[in-house]
C-alpha cells in the first residue's frame, strides 16, 4: 500500500499539537518536575524530542554529517540519550519549548517533501523516510505520555495510536535480537481494539501465537511506558508471551521499562 507522506506528517503535526497545548501553559517549576522515566524531568523529555528532531532532519539533508556525529555520540556508550538530556538542563522551559517547535517545523517541512521510500541512516538500523515520521510520532506520543503522567493529566487516545501500534508490531524481531535472543520465525497474530471500538489486526488469521487487548495498552507496553502487569493484554503461545516481556518499539539500547504493578497497587 502506498504511503501518503502528507497524511503521515499531518498526523505527526496533530500529535505535536496535543503536547504543545500542555507545554504552553507550564510554569517554570513544572519543567523541573520528575517524570516516570528515572532521572528525567519534563524538560528532559522535551529536549530529547527537539534534539532528535534536529538529528533526524540532518539524516535527510546531510546523511554523511549525520553518520559522523551519530558515530561520535554512540561511541561514548549506549547511555547517549541521558548524556543529551544532561547537556540542555541549563535551558529554561520557554527556551526548550521554542526549540521543540522550531525543530519540529523544520522536520515536517523537510520530510513532507521526501519520497516515503527514501533510505536514511539512524542510530539503529537505517529506516525509510516514512518509518522516520512514524518513529517521530511514536516518540512524541511516548515522551508526551511521561509529561502527562508527571503532571497528573489523562490524554484521550486517538486513531493516531495505529501508527504506534504498527511500529510496535514491526519491531517484534528487533526486540528479541536487541537482547541477544533468537529472532522467532513463528508468526504472531495481533488483534487490538482501537479507541473507537474498531478492530486493528496484524499477522495471519490462523497463527497459533496471538496478542489481544486494547490498542492503548499495547502502545503503552511497546513504548515501555507501562509494565505488562499494568495492562490487560493477553498473550497466547510461547513467542507472544515472551514478546510482551521484552517489547521495544524504539531504537537504542534495551530499555529498562517500568516497574511491575505491585499486588497492593493492583487491588
Amino acid at each position: 500500500m502506498a504511503v501518503d507522506m502528507g497524511a503521515l506528517t499531518a498526523d505527526l503535526a496533530a500529535e505535536s499539537a496535543v503536547l504543545y497545548e500542555v507545554l504552553s501553559v507550564l510554569a517554570e517549576t513544572d519543567w523541573r518536575r520528575d517524570t516516570p522515566a528515572a532521572g528525567w524531568t519534563v524538560r528532559d523529555q522535551v529536549t530529547h524530542l527537539a534534539y532528535f528532531d534536529e538529528t533526524a532532519t540532518l539524516s535527510a539533508t546531510d546523511p554523511d554529517r549525520f553518520r559522523a556525529e551519530a558515530g561520535q555520540l554512540t561511541a561514548e556508550g549506549s547511555d547517549f540519550p541521558d548524556r543529551v538530556a544532561e547537556r540542555f538542563r541549563d535551558r529554561s522551559g520557554a527556551e526548550v519549548f521554542a526549540w521543540l517547535q522550531r525543530a519540529r517545523r523544520e522536520y515536517l517541512t523537510v520530510f513532507g517533501a521526501l519520497d516515503p521510500a527514501t533510505a536514511l541512516p539512524w542510530y539503529g538500523p537505517p529506516m525509510s523516510a516514512a518509518s522516520s515520521v512514524t518513529a517521530r510520532l511514536m516518540e512524541t506520543w511516548a515522551h508526551g505520555q511521561d509529561v502527562f503522567d508527571a503532571l497528573g493529566l489523562v490524554r484521550r487516545p486517538t486513531a493516531r495510536l495505529r501508527h504506534v501500534a504498527h511500529l510496535g508490531v514491526r519491531t517484534l524481531g528487533w526486540s528479541f535480537g536487541l537482547r541477544g535472543r533468537p529472532v522467532p520465525e513463528t508468526p504472531v497474530r495481533v488483534e487490538l481494539e482501537g479507541p473507537g471500538g474498531e478492530l486493528w489486526t496484524w499477522g495471519p488469521d490462523d497463527a497459533g501465537d496471538r496478542v489481544t487487548g486494547s490498542a492503548l495498552d499495547f502502545c503503552l507496553l511497546v513504548t515501555q511506558r507501562r509494565h505488562r502487569s499494568a495492562t490487560t493484554l493477553v498473550a497466547q503461545g510461547p513467542v507472544a508471551d515472551a514478546w510482551l516481556d521484552l517489547a521495544q518499539a524504539f531504537a537504542g539500547a534495551p530499555g529498562p521499562g517500568r516497574p511491575p504493578v505491585s499486588t497492593e497497587a493492583a487491588r
